[in-house]
């Protein structure tokens, strides 16, 4: 019999704060620290917040790039996924209220798998669908642009 994997969790993660600019968090069994560079009073421990949410959306692009794949049947091989984000900061410099602090995200995924510029726009199509974190960023009004790119030829979606 297969097991059924639940289809809502409830996430958990929690930071011991040892100062204004750094977080030490625990999620499950893994610590890590989310901190400011030098320059703005951190110690550049760890990556800033707002680093923090680009790096999970490359992560959560790859994970899912990798399960939209499988079921398509495409051979991603490896990514390469890098972000550009042109960042509005008045509102983390407490100058005014801003509705769209993340105004666009470039995101560039490059495989170096046998897949095709067509495969990589089916995969790229359904990784809009069902990642949560590209959905979170829409969702919040950024625009969001993704390349998706063979490293053997050149291709967009």
């Amino acid at each position: 019999m297969a097991i059924r994997m639940k289809t809502e969790v409830k996430l958990r993660a929690g930071a011991h704060c040892p100062s204004h600019a750094r977080a030490d968090v625990s999620a499950r069994d893994l610590q890590f620290a989310i901190d400011e560079p030098v320059e703005r009073g951190g110690t550049n421990a760890g990556p800033t917040p707002t680093e923090t949410a680009l790096a999970a959306l490359i992560g959560c692009t790859n994970v899912i790039g990798h399960k939209c794949a499988e079921r398509l049947g495409v051979d991603l091989g490896h990514l390469d996924i890098s972000v550009t984000c042109d960042l509005d900061r008045r509102g983390v410099m407490l100058e005014d209220e801003i509705d769209i602090p993340f105004r666009r995200i470039e995101m560039t995924v490059r495989s170096d798998g046998s897949a095709n510029d067509a495969a990589l726009r089916l995969v790229a199509a359904e990784v809009r669908k069902y990642c949560p974190l590209s959905k979170l960023f829409s969702a919040a009004g950024t625009e969001i642009v993704d390349i998706w790119q063979s490293a053997n030829r050149s291709g967009s979606s």
